[in-house]
């Protein structure tokens, strides 16, 4: 999804020097916006791994707060407040783009902007104005999305490797064996992630 709107805002190719040239431009685009993700993520951890351990009833979103609050500050826990709620509306929006560039894509067809974002905003508004616990909801919607990841992460991996598709931007060798690592690794992370989520749930039934 990064690299149609990465290429969107730098051009498209019109020859090979062009695509080389768009493809090492996207790297570094790509590169720069998930490293800076990651050091936001990073920084969230480590601030509640430093500042929470041994603390009570930091297992909620409203707990952690309350925590971070006690320990370091409102302001400090407002901040954490807007990150969160930053992650979340980015999360939003970076489904509704991917779904509407793997459509456009793939399926040829093109939902409303407005339309996509009623359909992914309505049904999350709709889970929490019922009373649904919100830690609970966001741990259940991370399983589902678990779900969807081996359907991009192995055609990534076989449409990358496939000369016929990618010409002479086949993936080499070493990126080869890289990606097929990470997305095993990947996958039985989420496995992982299935089992540990849904056997408590069939043994408190």
């Amino acid at each position: 999804m990064h690299s149609a709107l990465a290429r969107d805002r730098h051009g498209r190719a019109e020859g090979p020097v062009q695509t080389r040239r768009l493809l090492r431009i996207t790297k570094w685009d790509v590169g720069v916006a998930l490293g800076i993700a990651g050091i936001v993520n990073i920084g969230m951890l480590l601030l509640a791994a430093v500042n929470l351990r041994h603390v009570a009833n930091t297992d909620t979103i409203e707990g952690a707060h309350a925590a971070i609050g006690a320990s370091l500050g409102p302001v400090v826990a407002l901040i954490f407040a807007i990150g969160l709620l930053a992650s979340g509306l980015a999360s939003t929006s970076v489904g509704s783009y991917a779904g509407a560039t793997i459509m456009a894509g793939l399926l040829r067809r093109r939902i409303l902007l407005f339309l996509r974002r009623s359909l992914t905003l309505v049904p999350t508004l709709l889970i929490l104005g019922l009373g649904a616990d919100p830690t609970a909801a966001l741990v259940i919607s991370q399983v589902a999305l678990s779900f969807g990841i081996p359907f991009a992460l192995i055609p990534l991996l076989r449409l990358t490797n496939n000369r016929a598709v990618m010409g002479d931007s086949v993936n080499p060798r070493a990126i080869t064996v890289t990606l097929a690592a990470t997305v095993v690794l990947v996958l039985s992370l989420n496995v992982a992630l299935i089992v540990l989520t849904v056997l408590p749930a069939f043994g408190a039934a």
